[in-house]
């Protein structure tokens, strides 16, 4: 946990092999916790109750979070991205999480792998973290892992995850 001020980051789009994860400012956010998706072509299952919730935090910048819509062929069906800025120990918490319709294809690998070498690659990243990952969530815990995670703690039917620079 963060004991001082979070430095923010600067989305830009980030592209895998499938998807195009696309940086949505707080004026989005706020649209899209209003429902109004009338900018967007959603797919069926998105927004979620997770997405509102991250949304409801990107759209006050001060928070320092940041949220990419995930993207394919220009169908939004997912969303992921930071949980606040870099902390003062150099660690940046991501989350992600995709419409149902769309999960077991190998998306959230793809997500989960772009998105951490992304907010590696920011200056005074030390390491991406996954917190309090629901144990039972076996494809985002394995989508963590071949994305080259590591278990770090497992509680109370919660794990944490963290990912190094090196």
């Amino acid at each position: 946990m963060s004991t001082g001020d979070s430095r923010p980051l600067r989305p830009e789009p980030i592209a895998t092999e499938r998807l195009v994860l696309r940086p949505l400012d707080a004026a989005g956010a706020r649209a899209v916790v209003a429902g109004d998706l009338s900018s967007l072509e959603p797919a069926e299952g998105w927004p979620h109750d997770d997405t509102v919730d991250a949304l409801r935090m990107a759209a006050r910048p001060e928070t320092g979070t940041v949220v990419w819509l995930v993207t394919l062929d220009g169908l939004v069906i997912g969303d992921c991205g930071t949980l606040g800025g870099i902390d003062d120990r150099g660690d940046v918490e991501i989350g992600y999480g995709l419409a149902a319709g769309h999960r077991g294809r190998g998306y959230g690998n793809e997500v989960a792998a772009a998105l951490a070498r992304w907010v590696l690659a920011q200056p005074g990243v030390e390491r991406v973290v996954a917190r309090e990952v629901l144990a039972e969530n076996v494809p985002s815990r394995r989508a963590l892992e071949n994305a080259g995670f590591a278990l770090e703690r497992e509680a109370d039917g919660l794990t944490w995850y963290a990912l190094d620079r090196r």
